[in-house]
């Protein structure tokens, strides 16, 4: 078992409200110039789930299941911070208004820019549930560490949760479970933000039928993707020899630069992460949540 400091981390408690989808103006404009109307981020998504696929939907930047955020109106709000920053994928959560309350889920992804927390509930508690409930969460996991491998960066991840991932140790190096491989050359938004403690940043997918020719169009919400020579330690960059994991968290999109947003687990750049590919590494199937319940 990888040794941690999960004794001393602090577990806090972040409020959030399920929020109205965020619709700035009617229209959006594609990477190829088209003017588009189709949903996009926040609300109650009933039939989007961690599972499926993030790839095909009639809408650009779909989040799964349930959209919140501490303030609605202020997305650069302190409490939006926090309770962005906070809040890690494994996350307990709990609904404590409204019909559904006492209803338990579980944080699946961050959304930078927006700064949503999105999280899984069960098909019978989002008929209950309605804009604005208010969600608790016992935000648990920011400041973990593996001890014997300091050279690895690890963020928005519970320690419960990295127990479960099937992680493997080999020549020095922890290996990790993902769905596929991205080349640094197709991460776009996002890249640059001083910080991967928060949100998240996108596959860039314009190139279809490069994204297709590497199977990155087979992506589901909840897999567990290599981000290769991609430093996220301390912000999003390119440095040759990196490696970072992360989970797809939203869907793709139409709008340049933009595609599936990945939300950083794991990242170094000494050599100390490795990964092995698994058809199966999708949160969801390891927390038994979204299609997997």
């Amino acid at each position: 078992m990888l040794r941690t400091n999960r004794e001393t981390l602090v577990m806090l408690s972040v409020m959030g409200m399920i929020t109205p989808p965020m619709q700035r103006s009617p229209y959006r404009i594609d990477r190829n110039g088209v003017p588009f109307v189709l949903p996009g981020t926040g609300g109650i998504s009933y039939n989007v789930k961690v599972g499926d696929g993030a790839f095909g939907w009639a809408g650009d930047h779909i989040e799964p299941c349930v959209s919140s955020a501490a303030v609605i109106d202020d997305r650069s709000a302190p409490t939006n911070q926090a309770y962005n920053v906070l809040s890690c994928i494994g996350n307990e959560a709990t609904v404590v208004s409204g019909d559904a309350k006492g209803a338990k889920g579980i944080v699946t992804g961050t959304h930078g820019g927006i700064e949503h927390v999105l999280i899984d509930f069960a098909d019978d508690d989002l008929e209950k549930m309605c804009i604005e409930d208010k969600i608790l969460i016992r935000a648990y996991g920011q400041g973990l560490r593996l001890l014997d491998y300091p050279g690895i960066t690890v963020r928005n991840l519970d320690p419960h949760l990295l127990e479960k991932l099937g992680i493997g140790e080999e020549d020095g190096k922890i290996v990790v479970p993902v769905v596929n491989k991205v080349p640094a050359r197709f991460m776009g938004s996002g890249l640059g933000s001083p910080s991967t403690a928060s949100g998240d940043y996108d596959i860039t997918t314009s190139d279809t039928e490069e994204i297709a020719a590497l199977r990155i169009d087979q992506l589901k919400f909840g897999d567990l993707v290599a981000l290769e020579d991609c430093d996220n330690r301390f912000g999003r960059s390119y440095r040759k020899g990196a490696l970072t994991v992360g989970v797809v968290v939203h869907s793709d999109c139409l709008v340049a630069g933009h595609g599936p947003g990945v939300t950083t687990l794991f990242t170094a750049v000494d050599g100390s992460l490795t990964v092995k590919e698994d058809p199966t590494a999708n949160i969801g199937r390891i927390l038994g949540i979204g299609r997997y319940r």
